[in-house]
């Protein structure tokens, strides 16, 4: 089953990211120091950003997961109040959840599925569940899957652990949603400058070629000087990026 700690590209993905990366490197790069060689070299730095691209895409996969799951929580809720068994709720799930998502590949269907078939095996819930955390690595699912255990052997209110956990996913994901509106602007604004730069670099460059002459001549030190500005803009724009990933 799917290990969502992991991600990995086709080769023709990995590729195209690269290079596309690269491409756009190697236009920063010759902005900055007008040397194809200089250049060519800094685009090499784009086969590093599929690792970045893997893991934004790695995140993006588990904050859909889990608001996936804490629909699945409602629905299992529900079939416990009607006064199903936990294995039988659980079945009931998966055709609830493909009203809400048709298609099998909706990766909420799948673990569910997966689990039932553990069932089926004569496997306990608790360690479907906790196969199912494992691979998840989702904090709410986590929590979930502990609280869950202690109540089955313990013999706690499954009921109103299930409906308390549904509506803590639920408020977790509306102040994301309303951190996501309030940054929206300001991550916009952070984009916008660390691209005028490169953009005022090019205009005085291409406009003005003897007025920035000295800066791309080694007698000059002008390259130095230029990696440097460069580094302190990649530098302020991670620091921004960082301030604006919000967690809750």
């Amino acid at each position: 089953m799917l290990d969502y700690n992991v991600y990995t590209f086709k080769w023709h993905e990995y590729l195209l990211i690269a290079l596309t990366a690269g491409a756009v490197l190697f236009v920063i790069g010759f902005i900055f120091y007008q040397n194809v060689i200089l250049a060519l070299l800094f685009s090499f730095i784009g086969f590093y950003y599929p690792k970045i691209r893997k893991k934004k895409l790695i995140k993006k996969r588990k904050a859909e997961l889990s608001r996936q799951f804490q629909q699945a929580l409602f629905s299992l809720s529900s079939s416990l109040v009607a006064g199903r068994s936990i294995e039988n709720a659980f079945r009931e799930v998966t055709n609830d959840l493909y009203l809400l998502y048709p298609g099998k590949e909706t990766l909420i269907i799948r673990e569910f599925e997966q689990i039932n078939k553990l069932l089926e095996n004569r496997e306990t819930i608790e360690s479907a569940l906790e196969d199912f955390s494992r691979r998840a690595g989702v904090e709410d699912i986590s929590n979930f899957t502990d609280v869950f255990v202690t109540c089955k052997r313990t013999g706690g209110d499954l009921v109103e652990v299930i409906r308390r956990t549904a509506n803590m996913i639920n408020e977790k994901f509306e102040i994301q949603q309303e951190i996501s509106v309030m940054v929206a602007q300001k991550r916009f604004e952070s984009n916008a400058l660390a691209v005028a730069p490169i953009g005022i670099v090019a205009l005085l460059t291409y406009s003005s070629k003897d007025y920035m002459e000295p800066m791309y001549q080694w007698s000059e030190f002008g390259p130095i000087i230029m990696t440097i500005c460069l580094g302190i803009l990649v530098f302020s724009f991670w620091i921004c990026q960082r301030i604006m990933d919000i967690e809750v």
